[in-house]
């Protein structure tokens, strides 16, 4: 692996390594058994197991038969990633048909995955993209970079604090510690981010649901673009049912009060994919109040803009937005780099020969 995980593997994996250890290797049965977990890209090494053989028969049969269990008995459908890759696409129950969602039409392309993130790194840089998707060790210094991290961390506590029990609308009363466990932010920036999620809940979403089966946090939209042969793949911060009809927010920051001139759809391209995913009736529910959110936290207020998705100029927009993201990237054989200003802040530099940061290295 790349980097050592924060969360130690599953008791199942660590059984099922031991037993192939003690059990699977030609020749005699080894006198002791250990797993040692190795990252690659900084070195440093976690130990896992370390017993006697028996011990690791012993840990199998603890851990082992019912994490096997679960697996050959299993018949829950995950879409996701996998899908571009899967045989059995076409006969998959869970893995909805969205023909034309992206407004390309190419059936003599190999089937891949899409999402907007993909599409923002690839207009960046196609190399980018490519790099991306062969989960190179991404910098620590751009990946982890404070202001997004306390991105993710805000984004994580809301995650937390709608999806579990009865909802009940957020409120000012932000614990001091609210920082989840695995961000590490510095004591100015927990301030801030205390700062933003009071702000929150003047327009929190869940003011306006009725119980716990109206809400679905950070849930995954996959869909099958037949016409491309695409999966296309989002993650919205919050779906919410507002009486018979789904809504669609995003949550975003800012520590200025400056709006940006561009569009919102150009700006942040998930609102467009919401956009044209509902339009189609895509999430189900009565369209009577389905509509696209965008809520941005500021340290002087929220601020709420809403979308709605059956006007034609914001389809029309919409699909524009896609169908720009998608074309050159669907034709693209080669992901050539591009090389520029932004190779400075390109999490995957140090991999690329034709980057000015990967020259100034050299």
């Amino acid at each position: 692996m790349h980097r050592l995980n924060r969360d130690l593997p599953p008791d199942g994996f660590t059984a099922a390594v031991a037993l192939v250890l003690a059990e699977g290797a030609p020749g005699p049965p080894p006198e002791h058994v250990r797993i040692v977990e190795f990252a690659l890209f900084d070195g440093r090494t976690r130990e896992l197991f370390a017993g006697s053989r028996a011990q690791a028969l012993a840990r199998y049969r603890e851990h082992g038969p019912n994490a096997l269990a679960s697996v050959l008995d299993g018949q829950e459908y995950h879409p996701g990633s996998a899908c571009g890759g899967c045989p059995y696409l076409s006969v998959c129950p869970a893995l909805r048909a969205a023909p034309g969602l992206l407004g390309v039409e190419a059936r003599d392309r190999p089937r891949r995955t899409w999402s907007v993130t993909n599409g923002r790194n690839y207009r960046a840089c196609p190399a980018r993209d490519h790099m991306r998707r062969l989960h190179l060790p991404a910098a620590d210094s751009v990946e982890r970079e404070v202001t997004a991290e306390r991105g993710r961390a805000l984004h994580a506590y809301l995650a937390d604090r709608h999806g579990h029990g009865s909802p009940r609308p957020c409120t000012v009363q932000v614990p001091e510690d609210w920082v989840p466990d695995g961000f590490d932010l510095p004591g100015c920036e927990r301030t801030l981010g205390a700062i933003l999620l009071r702000r929150h809940a003047a327009v929190c979403p869940l003011r306006c649901v009725g119980d716990g089966t109206d809400v679905r946090t950070e849930p995954r939209v996959v869909r099958h673009d037949t016409a491309a042969d695409v999966v296309v793949i989002a993650a919205p911060d919050l779906l919410y049912r507002d009486a018979d009809s789904w809504v669609w927010r995003e949550t975003k920051t800012s520590v200025t009060d400056r709006w940006s001139n561009r569009p919102l759809l150009e700006l942040y391209p998930q609102l467009a994919l919401a956009v044209v995913l509902i339009a189609r009736g895509d999430l189900g529910g009565a369209p009577s109040r389905a509509r696209v959110e965008l809520e941005v936290l500021r340290p002087g207020g929220a601020d709420l803009e809403i979308i709605d998705p059956f006007v034609s100029a914001n389809r029309d927009a919409a699909e524009g937005v896609l169908r720009a993201m998608v074309a050159d990237w669907h034709g693209d054989d080669h992901y050539a780099a591009v090389p520029g200003r932004s190779c400075r802040r390109c999490e995957v530099a140090r991999w690329c020969s034709a980057s000015s940061t990967a020259e100034a290295a050299a």
